[in-house]
């Protein structure tokens, strides 16, 4: 398909409708965790699932966020949208870092969740492909907006994959702090998308 620069509405429809349809996929599948991560981490006591259901939540508003704007894309509605994935990333980092604190200082010890690691996996590896084709669309477009919520989707995909080596850790040796440590590994990663996404409305 030929570069948006180099064309046609044609072309910039068909990617609007592909940015669209990747929001969509987001959406669905995160509605379906959020109760695959409840009963799991309600389950095992596990402070990673619950992390991670919050990160779905998140989102899940990233990616409504997205569609408000690619369907009426345009100027007016860019620092708006990105105002709000940058407060996403910001909320996600402040949870995880609280939520890491407490789960030490309280020495919780979660148990293993089979649900979980199943789970995680899966996420780890739909979110990486969603991210990609979000990233690409977002740059053909030329739409900083969907290519924010692209690195929403990868950080989305970087913690399933730091939660299912906690899980796995602690179901494998008992190593119960892998489990709540799983999250530190993004809060600085939030911590720098939320700031250049506020750069962005500057």
């Amino acid at each position: 398909m030929p570069s948006i620069n180099g064309n046609t509405a044609t072309t910039k429809e068909l990617l609007l409708r592909r940015g669209l349809r990747l929001e969509y996929a987001t959406l669905g599948w995160n509605v379906a965790g959020l109760g695959v991560l409840a009963a799991a981490a309600v389950q095992a006591g596990s402070p990673a699932l619950a992390g991670f259901g919050l990160d779905s939540l998140i989102e899940i508003f990233a990616s409504i966020v997205v569609v408000w704007q690619l369907k009426g894309a345009h100027k007016e509605r860019e620092a708006p949208a990105m105002r709000l994935i940058g407060t996403a990333f910001a909320v996600l980092g402040a949870y995880l870092l609280v939520q890491l604190a407490f789960v030490f200082a309280a020495g919780v010890r979660p148990a293993t969740s089979g649900t979980g690691i199943a789970w995680t996996a899966l996420t780890f590896l739909v979110m990486l492909a969603l991210a990609w084709g979000k990233i690409r669309t977002g740059h053909r477009l030329g739409n900083p907006v969907l290519r924010a919520e692209g690195k929403v989707t990868l950080v989305d995909a970087y913690l399933a994959g730091a939660v299912l080596a906690g899980l796995a850790l602690n179901a494998l040796f008992g190593w119960w702090w892998a489990d709540p440590l799983a999250g530190a590994v993004i809060i600085y990663y939030a911590a720098r998308e939320a700031r250049h996404a506020f750069k962005h409305t500057t």
